[in-house]
């Protein structure tokens, strides 16, 4: 699929992107990127956000690990303070865990690291971008859920409540900033084929998969088309909102 987009988009704005050396997180950030965004690649791998933020002048890598709060507190801070702003964070981190495996087979310490990086995370992010964001009343923030936090997944959990405690943090964050020039929403794609499902159970990605109206994968071109949008200025109007992008799995 080919797509069109603006070069100055979100010419002067400043992003924050978890997870951004590599999969979904890469391509949304390098998204934002072209279409004119200063880009901070915020992942705790220093080795291939090297690679993933080049020589690009807008590109700046941030190495952090989100279940560490006080270095996403750095983190963020640091952002806005070299950049005089903070207009778009994407939370992109995440793991799969246990997976192909029934609850009762699934143990408790795969269970909680999961929790902890998907949903913690995901709450630490969305807490120190909105601290930053509340200085200029602006901002989008954008995270990363799951079709399997709305629909549940078989053999996948862990996975499964901390997608559906991502899109909770949403719908309350997104309620308590309605009033004010900041969005909080998330976004659910069905199967995307990135590094993560490459090292996913080969029967688990094919339970996945066959619930897909499609019959095919997402591609990393369509999620960040529509995360792009999400965090846009055109989007003032949705907040607390899932996104769907799942080939006509939930339509709803």
């Amino acid at each position: 699929m080919n797509s069109t987009f603006s070069n100055d988009r979100f010419g002067g704005q400043v992003a924050v992107v978890t997870g951004a050396a590599d999969g979904l997180g890469r391509a949304i950030a390098q998204r934002l990127l072209a279409e004119g965004a200063t880009v901070c690649f915020l992942d705790r791998d220093e080795k291939k956000l090297a690679a993933a933020t080049g020589n690009h002048p807008k590109a700046h890598p941030l190495v952090a690990d989100i279940c560490d709060e006080a270095a996403i507190e750095r983190a963020f801070e640091r952002a806005f303070t070299e950049h005089g702003r903070l207009d778009i964070a994407v939370n992109s981190a995440g793991i799969v865990g246990p997976n192909n495996k029934k609850v009762t087979e699934t143990p408790a310490e795969g269970y909680a690291e999961v929790l902890k990086v998907n949903l913690f995370g995901s709450f630490v992010v969305c807490k120190h971008a909105l601290r930053q964001m509340t200085k200029r009343n602006y901002g989008r923030v954008l995270l990363i859920a799951s079709i399997a936090g709305k629909e549940g997944n078989a053999g996948m959990c862990a996975y499964s409540s901390a997608k559906a405690g991502v899109i909770g943090l949403a719908k309350s964050a997104g309620k308590e900033f309605a009033e004010t020039g900041m969005t909080v929403n998330a976004l659910a794609p069905a199967v995307v084929q990135t590094a993560l499902v490459a090292g996913m159970e080969p029967a688990q990605v094919k339970y996945m998969t066959d619930k897909i109206p499609m019959k095919r994968c997402c591609t990393l071109e369509e999620v960040a088309s529509l995360a792009a949008w999400i965090v846009s200025p055109e989007a003032s109007f949705n907040t607390g909102f899932t996104f769907d992008l799942t080939g006509g799995r939930a339509v709803y």
